[in-house]
């Protein structure tokens, strides 16, 4: 099965074989000056699973993935991926990880077949290797004939798209996304979080999704990470959660606004329309 075909996976079910965590984040804090981004977060992504990243504007999201990504050191905790601690062999670590920002930042003077090509060379993936997965991406995604056209010409879409392949193209076992259905069109949108799920499921990648969709987080995450102030408010299965909210029966963003006390928007609304 290729990387672009679906799966009969049911998405919130969870595998029956429980897998060594794919990544472990243990008792994580960083501080900017005197603001406290993350207060001793501890979670871990499974393999085989894809765990949703939650949480208001300022929670603490993006400076989780970056820790884990290497990008900024901690002021205290480890953070493990595939048992072996980051901060040990970043380079190492960041081979297995596949990474999609919230606003791709690409080499808008190279065309998309460029700037693929660079991201191969980086990995060190072979010419048979590229011409194998890379045109599968392309013509998933629709991007096949605009592969030869400059960067700075694409769409936000088309962008994120290049992102996302970027991220995909090298076999990576942990999947860091942020926000990575922006600007897709449905038919891509459908087409990639179909990829995730077949990912999880047939290769046992672990995928880390931080998105404010909670419909999407509520239609293809195994578990949710709900941060709150940069701590964990709560964390378990959309079912687990809405038993904790006494919620039952109630959407995930019900869930969410009940755990992070916002559910009570009346005075809100009401002096936004007078």
């Amino acid at each position: 099965m290729s990387a672009l075909e679906t799966s009969d996976r049911v998405v919130g079910a969870l595998p029956s074989t429980p897998r060594a965590p794919a990544l472990e984040v243990r008792h994580v804090s960083k501080s900017y000056g005197p603001v406290r981004a993350l207060v001793d977060v501890s979670f871990d992504v499974p393999a085989g699973q894809i765990v949703g990243l939650l949480g208001p504007n300022g929670a603490g999201k993006s400076t989780t993935m970056k820790a884990v990504l290497g990008l900024i050191r901690p002021d205290a905790g480890e953070i493990r991926l595939f048992g072996r601690e980051v901060r040990e062999d970043p380079v190492e670590a960041k081979r297995d990880i596949g990474y999609v920002p919230e606003s791709p930042a690409l080499y808008e003077f190279l065309t998309g077949a460029e700037y693929l090509d660079f991201v191969a060379d980086m990995y060190g993936l072979s010419l048979a290797v590229r011409q194998e997965r890379l045109p599968q991406f392309l013509v998933g995604l629709e991007l096949a004939g605009h592969e030869d056209s400059l960067i700075s010409g694409y769409s936000q879409g088309m962008k994120q798209k290049i992102a996302l392949i970027a991220a995909l193209a090298h076999h990576p076992r942990l999947l860091v996304l942020d926000e990575p259905l922006n600007g897709l069109d449905p038919r891509s949108a459908r087409v990639t979080k179909d990829v995730l799920a077949n990912l999880a499921a047939s290769e046992g990648v672990g995928v880390l999704f931080s998105t404010h969709v909670l419909e999407i987080a509520e239609a293809i995450c195994d578990r949710v990470v709900i941060l709150h102030r940069g701590a964990v408010l709560a964390s378990g299965t959309v079912g687990t959660l809405r038993e904790r909210a006494g919620l039952p029966g109630s959407g995930l963003e019900d869930v969410f606004l009940a755990l992070t006390g916002t559910d009570d928007l009346t005075d809100v609304v009401k002096g936004l329309v007078r």
